[in-house]
């Protein structure tokens, strides 16, 4: 068997690692921390999560629910270690960040197909190569890939929360439920806010000094990635119906609802720590510690991280790549970030697609071709289809599935159509491939059982909610 080099160590160098390692590759994995660390790094471990802990929504009739069956049914490591490191997050999958990288880190070094190596790459080597140096690659490595595809150099900017520490929080003010749950239960805290303390907050907010102090370009910021800040510029309701709506929330010191209320989310199984839900920011750090504390119950918050806000950068995949993401008549394949596909879930899945083919190079048979109907063969079809123009980041999402045809359905109706075709297409496709999935857990795409309607679900944790 001929060896792999994979580059970079984020989720989905790690995820394509693992998969190749278990297949009998030997595999060199490069991961330049913590020698030259990215801007939004903290540490050294492989698969750190650098912005929001949640990997989404849980949901089998959502999208991001569906990919989660998807990459199940195909064997995902890092899936998997990911729910053995769970945090509560209502109808979301979130982790003990620290518990998740350091349990991928194990995996790795444990694995004996792989070798890793802490240096940084500067060029692309000889030979068969998975370039998964993420969003934050290093300006020589990337200055050499572009060189290589050809294609235009592209870059758009991601932000990510400040985490608090919990046991700074005035627990008299907030108060736990999720929402249209039952108060004094649930996964997320509520900082609860009347029309004065909100009006106070948004003037604050939109004229706090900035990292960059122009307007963000839109074509440049990924929308799902938008500054708290840049979004209160919208208009003084902007967060009172995004990230700060009240909806489904009691303040048990009135009895009624808030005028609009911050949500906090536990950063790990202890709860020791709490991010602010959709508060990714560009704000200078003095600024983010003046304006966050004007929130009712974080006046003496204590900030174990503040915001940050970095530059991410991409290929322009569908001019620069074929539909399984290698460059074109070489043996160089590109996963994760880098090629502009979006989210945490959607680059471990990726890193797993670019495993399974680069084996089937090896091993001399036809690529998988995920069904275009499928979740992540349908985000797979956006980022190659050279008619995607411009391209711009992407995450898996209904809107881009094929449509289903026939009568009119309800939204509810079509999302759950939707995901029982692509659950059918994609069992018929692994069950096709025993050359490429030996054992593929089928049963994940089973018909899940009826779940009663949770309309926090996808609410809390939704795409304003920061997935780098």
């Amino acid at each position: 068997m001929e060896q792999v080099t994979v580059i970079g160590g984020g989720l989905a160098g790690s995820e394509c690692a693992l998969q190749l390692a278990s297949r009998g590759i030997d595999v060199t994995l490069l991961e330049q921390r913590p020698s030259d660390n990215a801007p939004a790094h903290h540490g050294d471990r492989l698969a750190e999560l650098v912005c929001s802990n949640s990997l989404k929504s849980t949901r089998p009739d959502s999208a991001a629910g569906l990919l989660k069956q998807e990459l199940t049914a195909m064997g995902s490591q890092l899936l998997a270690i990911a729910r053995d490191c769970a945090v509560p997050a209502g109808g979301a999958l979130a982790v003990d960040r620290d518990a998740f990288s350091a349990a991928v880190t194990k995996a790795v070094e444990d694995d004996p197909h792989i070798t890793l190596e802490r240096r940084e790459a500067t060029e692309i080597p000889e030979g068969r190569v998975v370039i998964a140096a993420g969003p934050l690659c290093s300006e020589r490595l990337f200055a050499a890939l572009a060189e290589r595809v050809g294609g235009e150099r592209l870059s758009f900017f991601d932000a990510a929360a400040p985490i608090v520490e919990a046991d700074s929080l005035d627990r008299s003010v907030i108060f736990e439920q999720s929402r249209y749950g039952e108060q004094g239960a649930g996964d997320y805290l509520n900082c609860p806010m009347d029309k004065e303390e909100y009006e106070a907050f948004y003037e604050a907010l939109v004229s706090a000094r900035r990292v960059i102090s122009r307007d963000f370009e839109q074509r440049d910021l990924f929308q799902a990635c938008q500054p708290v800040e840049e979004i209160a510029r919208k208009g003084v309701d902007a967060l009172r119906f995004g990230a700060l709506k009240p909806v489904g929330l009691v303040d048990p010191r009135s009895g009624r609802r808030p005028w609009a209320a911050v949500q906090l989310r536990a950063e790990n199984a202890e709860r020791t720590a709490y991010n602010l839900v959709g508060f990714q920011t560009n704000l200078v750090w003095g600024e983010q510690e003046r304006v966050f504390r004007l929130i009712p119950g974080l006046g003496d918050a204590v900030f174990s991280r503040f915001g940050v806000m970095h530059r991410n950068s991409f290929v322009d995949s569908p001019r620069a790549l074929d539909a399984t993401f290698a460059i074109p008549n070489t043996t160089i394949r590109l996963a994760g970030q880098i090629t502009g596909t979006e989210g945490y879930v959607e680059a471990i899945a990726s890193g797993l697609l670019a495993a399974v083919n680069t084996y089937a190079d090896i091993t001399g048979v036809p690529a998988l071709s995920l069904p275009r109907t499928s979740a992540f063969g349908s985000l797979v079809a956006y980022a190659t289809d050279p008619a995607t123009e411009p391209y711009q980041p992407m995450h898996v999402n209904f809107g881009i599935l094929p449509p289903l045809g026939g009568k009119r359905l309800s939204k509810r109706d079509r999302y759950a159509a939707y995901a029982a075709r692509a659950r059918h297409d994609l069992r018929e496709a692994l069950a096709a491939r025993p050359d490429l999935f030996a054992d593929p857990d089928l049963s994940a795409l089973d018909d899940p059982i009826e779940q009663p309607e949770d309309p926090a679900a996808d609410k809390g944790i939704s795409s304003s909610d920061g997935q780098a």
